[in-house]
């Protein structure tokens, strides 16, 4: 064979490599509204920037007539590239070729990305969008997909693994993007489940369709499985580039920075006069944290589900922080299961990957009721508090009113290893709120009194007086300042400042016992 016939056999099988599934099966994963693998690749990626790996990889099947459907690459799309100039891991699903099945050489192709990963401290994203197990391969390919689960854990806290799923997600494959730190889904046309609406229709006679037990919309707002949700594979995408540029490479690394902006003057004016004169009146704790953090950073994180708590990346003098706020709009801003799964979820992650956490607090406590307790409350509250127990990152509080009993201590309090407690004036740090706190106290006074409820109206003026103020917990060094709202930007930027290369340590162990 000439150099001549070599080149062209190797374009040959560029070309067959390039072609997926063919063109009426990318026809009809566009008719479907879905893009192809490579589609998706170049839009994630910076342009020009993808090198592709195992691009002739084929499967070794020959049951079933696997031998006669051939495809290079066999389904997924492996390789590395850039994002803002950042290097990162990618592969992508071809739905195109046999439904994007895993199998042998399908996840090898995955784990070899994955390895390469962790040895050069890259993140790693994962665009799914397969049909699951390759049947025809039987064990194999479920061998495959515990290979790939493995990688997974072992990365956990190594480098970010995000996952995309833009398509069928079912089975044994939901577990991989389900370890991985953050999952995107798209509406109408991504789906994760571990039992199909047919198995579920079966076993329990229950009528549901795909989107409804395991679409967008459902993970994001019933399950909490799902972060982020977009419109279209291009939206997500973009998603998915945005996330990127808060994170660092790996967990020895600090976050990337951007330049600096201040926050909209409108915004930042309106901080002195957010917290309503009355305490049980609400408002908008996203308000305050855009009037503190760089114009237009705030990325928020599960914002569909346990909408009491806020959670989210920004940037803060150009440095990416995580944000957990409480949001009074919701439940008051009590905290309940959700909202301290989330929450810990997130603190973790920050945790894990040196960002700095900043806290906004307004908490009335945790939720009560049957349904809270049954549900196992307070071993899930616990994860909140021992997520920033345990968390070394630089951390900083603001309280902005409330701060009630347990779920002060909680939320980032300083005798849990905090750096920096601020709060406002309009603080009210104590063990309950005032009308609880007198009834139990004075009850006796109260009863005995010729107008029990004026006596209790003088009591209640009299308590809130006294310790509906953040100037106990000042006199005690439980709060390091308390300051005016529109000084906050200025003092964080401060203490950041001199905070970013905190040094701590938890005592030595093998691995901790989270209760989970």
């Amino acid at each position: 064979m000439s150099l001549q016939e070599k080149f062209n056999a190797l374009e040959e099988m560029r070309m067959k490599s390039q072609a997926g599934g063919g063109p009426e099966r990318v026809k009809k994963q566009h008719d479907s509204g879905k893009l192809t693998a490579r589609e998706r690749i170049n839009i994630l990626l910076d342009k020009g920037s993808f090198e592709e790996i195992g691009a002739f990889v084929q499967h070794r099947s020959k049951d079933f007539g696997l031998d006669k459907q051939q495809f290079p690459g066999d389904g997924v799309v492996t390789g590395f590239g850039k994002i803002d100039g950042r290097p990162v891991y990618v592969y992508s699903q071809d739905f195109t070729v046999l439904g994007g099945s895993l199998s042998e050489t399908h996840a090898e192709k995955i784990c070899k990305i994955m390895d390469l990963a962790v040895k050069n401290g890259i993140p790693v994203i994962g665009l799914n969008d397969s049909g699951g197990a390759r049947i025809q391969e039987g064990v194999v390919s479920l061998g495959g997909y515990a290979e790939v689960f493995w990688r997974n854990s072992m990365a956990s806290g190594v480098i970010p693994q995000l996952s995309a799923v833009m398509g069928p997600c079912a089975g044994g494959a939901v577990y991989s993007p389900a370890i991985t730190d953050f999952i995107f889904m798209v509406q109408d046309t991504s789906f994760m489940f571990v039992t199909g609406p047919n198995v579920v229709k079966t076993v329990t006679h229950e009528e549901v369709s795909s989107e409804d037990l395991g679409g967008a919309s459902a993970h994001s707002t019933k399950s909490g499985v799902c972060h982020f949700t977009s419109d279209n594979d291009a939206e997500c995408l973009m998603q998915l580039r945005r996330l990127y540029s808060y994170l660092p490479l790996n967990c020895e690394e600090k976050p990337p920075s951007a330049s600096p902006a201040e926050p909209e003057t409108s915004k930042a004016e309106a901080l002195d006069s957010l917290v309503p004169d009355n305490a049980n009146k609400p408002y908008d704790i996203k308000d305050v944290i855009e009037g503190i953090v760089d114009a237009n950073s705030f990325m928020e994180v599960h914002e569909q589900y346990a909408e009491n708590i806020v959670v989210g990346f920004a940037r803060l003098d150009g440095r990416s922080v995580g944000i957990v706020a409480n949001q009074p709009l919701s439940l008051a801003g009590c905290l309940d299961i959700n909202a301290s799964i989330k929450g810990a979820r997130f603190v973790r992650f920050c945790d894990a990957f040196n960002i700095p956490l900043v806290v906004f607090e307004d908490v009335p406590g945790f939720l009560p009721g049957t349904d809270q307790e049954w549900g196992g409350i307070i071993k899930h509250g616990a994860k909140l508090l021992y997520a920033f127990c345990e968390a070394t990152v630089p951390k900083v509080t603001i309280i902005t009113r409330k701060a009630y009993g347990g779920a002060y201590d909680v939320m980032n309090s300083k005798h849990i290893r905090a750096d920096y407690n601020v709060a406002w004036p309009t603080a009210e740090i104590a063990v309950m709120g005032t009308k609880g706190a007198v009834e139990i106290i004075f009850r006796k006074e109260i009863a005995q009194a010729d107008d029990p409820a004026a006596k209790q109206a003088e009591l209640e003026a009299s308590y809130e007086e006294a310790f509906a103020n953040p100037y106990r917990a000042a006199a005690h060094g439980y709060v390091d300042e308390v300051i005016y709202p529109h000084e906050t930007r200025k003092k964080l930027i401060r203490v950041m400042e001199v905070i970013q290369h905190k040094v701590d340590t938890v005592p030595r162990k093998k691995h901790d016992n989270l209760p989970l």
